[in-house]
C-alpha cells in the first residue's frame, strides 16, 4: 500500500496515482499538509525540526514521510516539500525541493532536487513526476 505526503504540490502525486484504474487495491491515503501545522497535525512532524531546518529541508521530509507511514496502512510513503515560487530566497531559491522515500523496515531515503526558476506550474509537475519515479524505484 502507499500514501503521500504533499506540501507544494497539493495532492498532485496521489491525483497521478489514482486516475490509474484500478489504484484502490494499492493506494491508501494521501496527506496534503501545506502548512507547518498541517505537517505537526497529520503527520507528526517535530516543531523543533520545523523550527531548525525548516519546512523545505530533508529533516522535515524525513519525518513527513515517516509520520505518513506511522499514520496509514501503506508499506511505502513518498513526501515533497518545497518552493514552488514565486519567490525564495537566497538560502532557500524558487525550485528548490525536498523528497524522502519510506519504506516499512528500510531506511528512509532523502534527496533535494533544484530545478530552477522554472516557474510554479512547471516546478509543481517536476516535482511530481519525481515523486512519481521514487515510488517506481521504491517499489522495484
Amino acid at each position: 500500500m502507499i500514501a503521500t505526503a504533499e506540501s507544494c504540490t497539493g495532492g498532485m502525486v496521489v491525483a497521478a496515482l489514482t486516475d490509474i484504474p484500478g489504484s484502490s487495491a494499492v493506494v491508501d491515503r494521501g496527506f496534503v499538509t501545506y502548512s507547518n501545522e498541517a505537517k505537526i497535525d497529520m503527520l507528526g512532524v517535530r516543531p523543533d525540526t520545523l523550527d531548525a531546518h525548516g519546512a523545505v529541508s530533508e529533516e522535515v521530509a524525513r519525518e513527513m514521510a515517516e509520520g505518513a507511514i506511522a499514520h496509514s496502512c501503506a508499506d511505502i510513503a513518498v513526501s515533497i516539500t518545497g518552493i514552488a515560487g514565486p519567490g525564495g530566497s537566497d538560502h532557500k531559491p524558487e525550485g528548490r525541493v525536498c523528497f524522502a522515500l519510506s519504506r516499512k523496515g528500510l531506511e528512509t531515503l532523502t534527496e533535494t532536487v533544484e530545478f530552477g526558476a522554472v516557474g510554479r506550474d512547471r516546478v509543481r509537475l517536476l516535482s511530481r513526476d519525481h515523486a512519481l519515479d521514487l515510488l517506481a524505484r521504491g517499489l522495484a
